[in-house]
């Protein structure tokens, strides 16, 4: 799951050497916390949260084949 977001953040980034992306296990679900380049942010939130809610989406589908819960934080 964790390279399936970075995967997809560097490829819409303009400076894809700063895209990190964090794992962590809270409360019995997955947290990854997508960080990027500040004028990266904009992108990869896409307008009205359109690229980020599909991330989200993606990310949740790929949970549920694992049988776990994943949440997708853009910081």
């Amino acid at each position: 799951m964790k390279e399936l977001i970075e995967y997809i953040a560097r490829s819409i980034a303009s400076n894809p050497g700063a895209v990190k992306v964090t794992q962590t296990e809270e409360g019995g679900q997955i947290v990854l916390r997508l960080e990027v380049a500040p004028e990266d942010k904009g992108k990869v939130i896409g307008r009205q949260g359109r690229v980020a809610q599909a991330m989200r989406v993606l990310l949740r589908v790929a949970a549920v084949k694992d049988g776990t819960r994943a949440i997708l934080e853009i910081m």
